[in-house]
């Protein structure tokens, strides 16, 4: 969280939303990707699979979802901030597991047998893969404003 927050409060608005490209998110789109991610796809299902023995877990839509909670218009430091109280309630989750845990599972109709500890692997991967995304997008966006400058970095 501490490199997100630093990396994010620090950028322009026009940076935030900033789309790289027809159809993909921005910066803030990012983030709320991410809220919704650790409500519904890490912490919720868990949360699941610890309360149930061997759930079907749901799929989401995350394209439908992140258009209807329209990110890009709001403040990043409340969606930071929203990130960060889901975080701290993940932590504690987590934090909370016992060795058994980790090897319950549910059954997710796309992907089929998911165990905590894979859910737990993937959250890893997810969270720095987003964070990649929104560097990429900060220097897309500072590509195409930098002039012969660029000819710095075409060798």
């Amino acid at each position: 969280m501490t490199t997100l927050r630093a990396e994010l409060t620090a950028l322009p608005e026009s940076v935030l939303t900033y789309h790289p490209a027809p159809g993909e998110w921005c910066a803030k789109e990012i983030v709320g990707h991410l809220i919704e991610a650790e409500r519904r796809g890490f912490a919720g299902r868990i949360r699941i699979i610890l309360a149930e023995e061997t759930p079907r877990l749901q799929a989401w839509d995350q394209a439908a979802i992140a258009r209807a909670r329209h990110d890009c218009a709001r403040d990043v430091k409340a969606l930071l901030s929203d990130l960060v109280e889901l975080r701290d309630d993940s932590v504690a989750l987590v934090t909370g597991l016992r060795r058994d845990d980790l090897a319950r599972a549910g059954e997710h109709p796309k992907v089929g047998r998911l165990s905590v500890a894979e859910l737990l692997q993937e959250w890893v991967h997810h969270d720095r893969n987003h964070l990649r995304q929104i560097l990429a997008n900060v220097q897309a966006w500072a590509w195409a404003n930098m002039g012969n400058a660029q000819r710095f970095s075409a060798d």
